[in-house]
């Protein structure tokens, strides 16, 4: 594009995370609690998924609207068949500088080498404890901590090297493990990012009660290893880095209940349905794949989804945390992805 998209209050659009399946293997009491996520819930059909061809066709146009990283997510995106073979068709994409995949965990082991292979250039793995008990208890006990190690370890048998650890942080939980999980990875190449526990979606029965705040993760992992705060990558990077003093390395902090970052946000979403959302707390989203299998053209979804960011003014972080009037939530963490 001559002209770079950009929304209301000029932010352009750079990101966009592209949820493959709204199926997964956990049941996460933040994401999909269990007692609503059960045997007999109702995920969508394959022909409400969007296709391969589907994806990469929506990929490629948001590329042609300025996107130049592409984040892979679910559900468990490696509960979707054939995930290889669709990110070898996304890493051909011109333009993009970036493609990555957050994961679970549970099946790296099995697919780490063949999407290293596809051209997969990043990982982030979810890890909540390392305490086996409170793990389990943070995934509806659906894995172990030595699973998600396995891949771990697999996964940099291939060739990823500086994968990011994700750790959602809920108080009474899991609060008294992050130090470990972090004194676990310092001196690594990997990158710890403790996550405040987010209000996404009506499901999850979340209060701030729960949250403990970065301000308070930072104090905990701080009084046993020293951290200084370091500049940020790129602009409009969500976790804020502070590094070790002794030199071996760095975590990360992501606090968009705290400290919300709406202002620097590129980040556009698709959904495994085909849902177009420009806010990960969005209420609704615009429907992409019924143009698409209407035979819209290529210049008709792009117009579209450039409308769409056009008109943007999302910045519901900013609204909670500011406790003005905030707009009702809709869509749920496994629709979106994250």
């Amino acid at each position: 594009m001559d002209t770079p998209l950009t929304d209301k209050f000029n932010r352009p659009i750079r990101d966009l995370r592209i949820s493959v399946i709204d199926k997964c293997n956990f049941r996460c009491p933040y994401c999909m609690p269990a007692e609503i996520f059960g045997a007999d819930y109702n995920f969508l059909t394959n022909h409400e998924l969007l296709s391969d061809e589907e994806i990469v066709r929506l990929a490629m146009l948001f590329a042609q609207m300025g996107v130049t990283k592409f984040r892979l997510t679910g559900g468990e995106p490696l509960v979707r068949p054939h995930l290889p073979q669709l990110v070898a068709r996304l890493a051909e994409i011109p333009g993009i500088q970036d493609l990555a995949l957050t994961t679970n965990g549970y099946y790296l082991s099995k697919y780490a080498g063949q999407l290293k292979e596809a051209g997969l250039h990043r990982l982030t793995i979810s890890l909540d404890s390392l305490d086996d008990e409170v793990f389990q208890v943070m995934n509806g006990r659906k894995s172990t901590v030595s699973r998600v190690l396995a891949g771990l370890a697999v996964a940099e048998a291939s060739g990823f090297q500086a994968i990011k650890i994700n750790c959602v942080v809920k108080r009474g939980v899991n609060d008294h493990t992050i130090v470990a999980l972090a004194r676990r990875f310092k001196g690594s190449e990997h990158i710890v990012r403790f996550i405040e526990y987010m209000d996404v979606g009506n499901l999850n029965g979340w209060k701030m009660d729960d949250v403990v705040t970065a301000d308070e993760i930072l104090r905990l992992i701080g009084a046993d290893m020293p951290l200084e705060p370091t500049p940020p990558n790129y602009p409009g990077e969500v976790a804020n880095r502070y590094r070790y003093l002794d030199g071996e390395g760095e975590i990360g902090v992501i606090a968009s209940v705290t400290k919300p970052f709406c202002g620097n946000c590129t980040r556009a979403r698709l959904s495994s349905a085909g849902e177009y959302y420009t806010c990960l707390f969005a209420h609704n989203g615009t429907d992409l794949r019924g143009p698409l299998r209407a035979g819209a053209t290529d210049e008709e979804m792009l117009d579209l989804i450039g409308g769409v960011w056009r008109r943007r003014t999302d910045r519901y972080s900013e609204l909670r945390t500011s406790f003005t009037r905030v707009p009702a939530k809709g869509a749920e963490m496994y629709r979106l992805g994250g």
